[in-house]
């Protein structure tokens, strides 16, 4: 079994070392004309459009009707879920000039249907979350009832004096 197994191993170096220049040279030339082909099949599907959040001069280029909607709430992540659920194109641009900051989001026209939908979901949430008290607010106010409600534990010791 053993005699076997080195028996392979030398023929599989033995094959290795037959890779000639020409063997080489053949192999880089077919790597790089399909190098070449994934390109040229690339450049033949078209410019690819973005989707969801990009930047300004992305949205702008689309050749659509551009329109904007101001937002003062700091929480865009919350938007872009929403906005990937509905499908919008948008970019969002902060304006600090103001302070606290203004967001600037932007989105094509022809989403105004879809965008008004993930405005009006998107600020239910927020609404529903301020109705919420927050976990560690109520964690304080459940710590002020136990301290208020616990007895004092502090045991007091008093001597008998012996008279």
């Amino acid at each position: 079994m053993q005699e076997e197994i080195e028996n392979r191993s030398v023929t599989l170096i033995i094959s290795g070392t037959k890779l000639t220049g020409r063997v080489l040279k053949t192999a880089i030339d077919k790597y790089l004309a399909h190098r070449k082909e994934k390109k040229n099949s690339k450049a033949r599907a078209g410019p690819v459009v973005p989707n969801g959040k990009q930047t300004v001069k992305q949205l702008v280029g689309q050749n659509a009707g551009v329109s904007n909607i101001e937002i003062t709430d700091s929480n865009i992540k919350s938007f872009d879920r929403v906005a990937r659920k509905y499908g919008v194109d948008y970019a969002v641009k902060k304006d600090r000039s103001v302070s606290p900051p203004k967001y600037l989001v932007f989105f094509k026209a022809r989403d105004a249907d879809a965008l008004t939908a993930a405005f009006t979901e998107f600020t239910a949430k927020t609404v529903n979350r301020a109705k919420r008290p927050s976990i560690l607010s109520r964690l304080r106010q459940f710590k002020n009832l136990v301290k208020a409600n616990t007895v004092d534990r502090v045991r007091h010791k008093e001597q008998e004096r012996a008279r």
